[in-house]
């Protein structure tokens, strides 16, 4: 897995964050990372400023109560761990956050999602962070099976743009391939793939195929997508126990329905179709998929991403 050195943890000082803090913890462990925990809270009235610093006070007091008890459930000392931590006040937080990464150069941010049970897909600030923050951004949600059972699974478009495209998706699979082997040790790579013009062409007015062609071409569809999606594995070079799940279908509906199925815990995937320009573009095969997760996410943009946002 890549060496995170500088992570940023994600906090709003007042909803259950445990799955997250103990996340961020482990990475720091394991990365031998610095750990830094920013509150997000918004800030008061001028009539009630005298009451901001005790408010402020407070959020830190929790955080560090939500680290001490992370660090118990890891079996970890708070000593092991370089930490620092920082209060946000104000508004358009997603902003501040990724302002934060800019300036202080974090290279993955950790935050709690709401959990699965409450409601699939992520809240306004997660969705900004997923298509604006520059480094892996990792939602959290809660996994009731420990690390040695948790399921790892990537998704993979071998059909996304060169060479930006190819370059992710082999980051992915290699992002991916390392977090498994912290966990069960076996990968689910999973990509969808479909011909979207079969019922037309079955069915068209003005044109219609002979079913024997209609079929040939579905089939050459299918082997031209699992080609290419065996060539980026290849390029990945990642060893240990992997499957590998080729689906037909809307990779909006089939992939979310996969993690559900399968019980996956932590889906790796990218979020970001183009890159280099003042501003995002977020894929409407990505918002779909995000739209229906049910699972943690850890989610990487290409090489060459410029965020919108400027640090100062």
């Amino acid at each position: 897995m890549p060496q995170f050195k500088n992570i940023l943890l994600v906090s709003d000082g007042l909803t259950d964050e445990r799955e997250a803090f103990k996340q961020a913890a482990s990475q720091a462990r394991n990365n031998g990372a610095s750990l830094k925990v920013v509150t997000i809270c918004p800030a008061f009235d001028k009539a009630l400023s005298s009451y901001q610093v005790k408010f402020e006070a407070l959020l830190v007091e929790r955080a560090r109560e939500n680290v001490a008890a992370a660090c118990a459930a890891l079996k970890l000392s708070e000593g092991e761990l370089a930490l620092s931590f920082e209060i946000e006040a104000g508004e358009a937080p997603a902003t501040r956050i990724i302002r934060h990464v800019l300036r202080n150069g974090h290279d993955l941010v950790i935050k709690q999602a709401p959990a699965a049970e409450l409601k699939r897909g992520f809240q306004a600030i997660d969705m900004q962070l997923l298509r604006k923050c520059p480094c892996p951004v990792w939602l959290s949600r809660p996994i009731a099976v420990s690390r040695g059972e948790m399921k790892v699974a990537v998704a993979v478009d071998p059909e996304g743009p060169p060479p930006e495209g190819d370059a992710l998706a082999v980051q992915l699979l290699r992002l991916a391939g390392a977090l498994a082997d912290e966990c069960n040790g076996k990968l689910e790579i999973v990509s969808a793939w479909d011909f979207p013009f079969e019922g037309y062409l079955r069915k068209g007015s003005r044109i219609r195929l002979a079913e024997a062609e209609l079929q040939e071409i579905v089939r050459e569809t299918e082997k031209r997508c699992r080609d290419q999606l065996n060539a980026l594995i290849k390029a990945a070079a990642i060893a240990g126990e992997m499957r590998l799940s080729h689906l037909r279908g809307v990779a909006g509906e089939a992939i979310p329905d996969f993690v559900e199925a399968n019980g996956i815990d932590i889906l790796v995937m990218g979020t970001v179709a183009r890159t280099g320009i003042a501003g995002f573009f977020m894929g409407n095969t990505a918002e779909n998929v995000l739209r229906n997760l049910s699972c943690s996410l850890l989610a990487l943009k290409p090489n060459g991403f410029v965020s919108p946002v400027k640090a100062w």
